[in-house]
Order: C-alpha cells, then structure tokens, then sequence
C-alpha cells in the first residue's frame, strides 16, 4: 500500500499542472457556481454545479444518471468502471445501440469496495467523482480523498446497496442538485415512490400472513450456498411485500451467509434466487440470464436446477415448486420498487392480481429513461404467472 501511495502522489506531482490547465480551459465555457453539499456518508463538499464532467466509480451509477439526464447522459460522464459492460452486458447493450460514443468512453476495472482509479481522475480533471458507500474505507485509508481535494476534485459517497430504501432518495437528490436536474429528481422520486406504495398500501391494509423466503444471492456467480441478505436491501423488499426474510434471523449486516442446514430447518416457503447474465465472471455458470429481452423459457429452465440444491430438500419451497428468480441488479439501483412489486405478486397473488411490475417498469423506461423497456426481468417456475 505504501508504494501505491508513493506512486499515486508522483503521479499528482507530474500531471496537476497539465490538470489545472485542462480544467480552466473546460470551465471557461461553463457558467458554474460553488456550493455545499452534504453526501450520503454525512460529509459536506463544495462542487461547482451543475458538473459537466462526472467520474463514475461505479458503470451502474449510469441508471441514475441517466434518468436525470435522458437527452444525452454520456455528454457529463469522462469515465467509469467497467463493471456495467460485464455485469449487466444486456442493458450496455441498449445504451451502446443508443450511444455508440459509449465504446470510446475511458474505463477501469475494481470492484465495489476497492479503490478509485486515481490516475484517470487526475487526467480527466472530473467536476466531481461519485464512489459508492462501500468505497469510502478503502479510498481514505490510501487518502485518495485528500489527494484530489488538492486539485479541486471533490468526491462524493452515494448508495443504493447497503440501504437502499433509506439512502436511494437522497442520492436522487443530490444528482439532482449536481446535476442542475432537481426536478426531475423530484419527478423520479415521487415516481418510485407511487410504485411502492401500491404494496405497502395493500399490504398494510390487508395484513396478510407472510410466507418465509429465503433470498439466494448472486445465484450461479458462485457454488457456495448459501449466501443471502440480512434485513436490507432484498431482505427489506420482502419485508415490504409482505413476507418475512429468513436472512434477517441470523446475519447482523446487509449481506451474508446461511449454511445449508440452517436453510433446511427454516422450511422457506418460497424461495428467490437475484442472478443475471454473467458470462463474463463465470462461463457456462449456472447463473440465470434474467434482466432486458432475457429468454424467459432458457432462464426458467436454469432455474430447475435450483430444486435440487441440499438447502432446500424437503421445504415446502420445493414440494410446492415456489422457485422465482429475478434481475440482481435491482439490488444497486434506483429501480427496487420494481423488485418489491414481482415479490409481492409472488407471496401475495390473490392481493396484488391488478399489479403488473413490467407495466410500472416500460412507464419508468417511457418517462425517465432514453432507451426502450425490454421485459425479461424475473421468471418463475410456473410459466402461468409470467
């Protein structure tokens, strides 16, 4: 760590005079003026809005930015992780048809927690950087934070992974505000929230008997089992819609892992499996291609396999055929209330018989998003409920 530290700070040295100079030649053509923010980790940060020049820290932070920005959401951004392209190559796909400057723009790999790639924020001279909460120990430990504080790069912490529906409005809000686009964050906002409210409303109203789920993360990026959510994020969707998350019984924190005999002996009435297309992790894997224009009838077929896992033998899961898997990535997005709204029809059918999750989601693609709503987001075993 010591040597990346060096080596980072040789780098600041080198290149902050060519930096400042890119930077004053990009503000001059802009009207910018300084303020105060507070990000979701509770800093407050002075920014020059609206930003022209954003760093992604996370490719996925493009399903916000580009609902604020659906005219040309590329025209702010001057790089990004590369995890979009390989985790969610579906939706890529749709941005790139839509953007073909997209293949040109700079990327780094990392991963969620990991560092920010320090060199393209000294090169692109960013109005501002966006790291994803989980981020935040890492780059500070190798105080990244107070190396592009010395020129004039201001970072940001946004989430919508650890507590999602806690901390996804605000950070609606603080793009919006960044971004000169407040409100259409409001718009975004009251959207999301109309959404939930068709199932809590019910929910609330009806006080239904909740079945026990048990939510199977990441389903086929790995083997191991049995990897789930504690009482956030997918754990609290299924709270929201009506069920009662096994994972909150035993993991103290968002994520975490149930042996199989703990599975077993907590009797799952359904079970839920987040996966995705992730050949780029795991070839032939037995991950379920779910999400934008998915086959559904391949996807359900991957699902099958699920049945047979130890964790679930002899649960009324499996003697009932409860199964469902659905795009993981509603775990890192502004688009939860999607998820909420397919768990829900899922443990409550006869409650939720009007709820048509892919109908709220072509809206929010109608009215927020520059690309066409493709469904194939979630599948069950019985092909009746699709």
């Amino acid at each position: 760590m010591t040597c990346l530290r060096l080596y980072a700070f040789a780098i600041i040295l080198l290149l902050a005079p060519f930096a400042a100079l890119s930077a004053r030649a990009e503000n001059d053509a802009i009207a910018q003026t300084t303020v105060t923010v507070k990000d979701i980790a509770g800093r407050d940060v002075q920014v020059k809005v609206p930003v022209s020049r954003m760093l992604l820290g996370e490719g996925r932070q493009l399903y916000l930015v580009a609902s604020l920005d659906r005219e040309d959401p590329l025209q702010r951004i001057v790089a990004w992780r590369n995890d979009l392209i390989e985790a969610d190559p579906a939706t890529y796909k749709q941005y790139l048809d839509k953007f073909p400057a997209l293949a040109k723009l700079p990327t780094f790999k990392g991963n969620e927690g990991s560092l920010i790639d320090i060199e393209s924020a000294i090169v692109k001279k960013p109005d501002v950087v966006l790291l994803n909460l989980e981020a935040k120990q890492a780059n500070e430990d190798a105080q990244y934070i107070e190396k592009l504080a010395s020129l004039d790069i201001p970072v940001l912490y946004i989430d919508f992974r650890h507590s999602p529906l806690q901390n996804t409005d605000p950070t609606i809000r603080l793009l919006g505000k960044i971004m000169g686009r407040e409100q259409r964050a409001e718009d975004v906002i009251a959207f999301r929230k109309q959404a939930i409210a068709r199932v809590e409303d019910v929910v609330a109203k009806t006080k239904p008997d909740r079945p026990k789920v048990f939510i199977e993360r990441i389903g086929g990026y790995t083997e191991d089992c049995c990897l789930s959510f504690g009482a956030e994020n997918f754990g609290k969707y299924v709270d929201l819609a009506g069920g009662h998350n096994i994972g909150r019984d035993f993991l103290p924190s968002t994520f975490g892992q149930l042996s199989p005999e703990q599975v077993v002996v907590s009797n799952p009435d359904h079970v839920i499996v987040t996966s995705a297309d992730w050949q780029a992790y795991v070839p032939g894997g037995r991950w379920i291609p779910v999400g934008p224009n998915a086959d559904l009838d391949a996807s359900r077929k991957k699902l099958e396999w699920y049945t047979m896992r130890d964790a679930y033998a002899g649960t009324t899961a499996q003697t009932k055929r409860n199964f469902h898997s659905i795009w993981h990535q509603f775990y890192n997005s502004p688009y939860e209330f999607i998820a909420v709204q397919w768990i829900a029809k899922w443990l409550h059918p006869d409650l939720f018989t009007d709820l048509d999750p892919d109908k709220t989601f072509a809206e929010y693609h109608k009215r927020f998003l520059p690309i066409a709503y493709q469904p194939g987001y979630a599948v069950s075993l019985d092909a009746q409920e699709q």
